[in-house]
């Protein structure tokens, strides 16, 4: 499989998201799916210490074993964790730091990324303790997520001289939010960091199993949530449908090879609940989408915006 960089980090373009082990899987299936992930050449795991309440983590140890050292893993920190505290502060970090390792039996992290901002504590600060955990060589690179343009410049001019500074940023990214073309992925391009879009899929719309006039399947993500299977979406992605099949394609194809078309994109890191799930997501990778395609696209997703 192609790879990106991150940093010094070379990712799998297809990687695999990991919030639903601990959640929506237990251990076996947990084993199930990231067996297939290593079968179809995904080298790149993302996970959260909060996914699971840190059963994602453990579970993921458990499923690799001694095939650790032929991964990436990326986990998260912030978020609250129950008995251990939550947030960027210097004091905190080196603790969720030293509870993800355990969680995953190693003594380094690939990617260690602030999940989310915190109004509380000065980037300055928070880079300088992330720092010390690269320097020390418990990580390796770090990033960020849910991070606006503003902030993603405001840490780089707050990382210390010589010292590390983010890598990648981790945002909301698909054909049906376009958000961080606007401002975040230029910002991203100019500084050469590396972009990793989060619910590539939609929650599962753009999988092809929600179609416009039938029955809404049971058990998923976005069953029940009228919101996001609004008439106005269903027929978005009808009309997306309808292009990728005119050219022998599916929607999943489109949406990950749309996503891999973006320079600064990394790894599309979309989840699975089963090993069938994950080759899919794999195979999805191969469509290079033309110049005259990706306008047709912008025209569909432009009509959808002005309904």
């Amino acid at each position: 499989m192609e790879t990106r960089s991150i940093g010094s980090l070379q990712v799998s373009v297809v990687g695999l998201g990991c919030n639903n082990f601990g959640r929506r899987l237990d251990s076996a299936g947990t084993a199930a799916v990231i067996n297939a992930a290593l079968d179809a050449g995904i080298n790149f795991f993302d996970t959260a210490d909060v996914y699971g309440a840190g059963q994602s983590e453990t579970f993921i140890a458990q499923a690799l074993g001694p095939r650790r050292k032929d991964v990436l893993i990326a986990t998260k920190f912030s978020g609250a964790m129950e008995g251990q505290g939550r947030g960027a502060h210097p004091d905190y970090i080196p603790k969720a730091a030293e509870a993800s390792l355990r969680r995953l039996n190693t003594d380094y992290i690939d990617l260690y990324q602030l999940h989310n901002p915190d109004p509380d504590v000065p980037i300055a600060d928070t880079l300088g303790a992330l720092n010390e955990l690269v320097q020390a060589g418990k990580v390796r690179e770090i990033g960020c997520s849910n991070f606006s343009a503003a902030q993603i410049r405001e840490a780089e001019a707050a990382a210390p001289p010589g010292g590390a500074h983010f890598e990648s940023v981790q945002n909301r990214y698909s054909l049906l939010h376009r958000e961080p073309e606007a401002e975040v992925l230029p910002e991203c391009e100019r500084l050469g960091i590396a972009f990793l879009p989060y619910f590539p899929l939609a929650s599962g719309l753009l999988t092809g199993k929600f179609r416009q006039g039938q029955p809404i399947p049971e058990n998923t993500r976005l069953s029940g949530n009228q919101q996001a299977l609004s008439a106005e979406n269903l027929a978005l992605v009808e009309a997306l449908i309808d292009f990728a099949e005119a050219r022998g394609h599916t929607i999943l194809e489109l949406a990950v090879s749309w996503l891999l078309m973006q320079p600064t994109v990394a790894s599309v890191i979309a989840g699975a609940t089963k090993p069938e799930q994950v080759n899919s997501n794999v195979a999805a990778a191969g469509w290079q989408l033309t110049q005259d395609e990706l306008s047709e696209i912008d025209a569909i997703l432009a009509r959808s915006a002005g309904m």
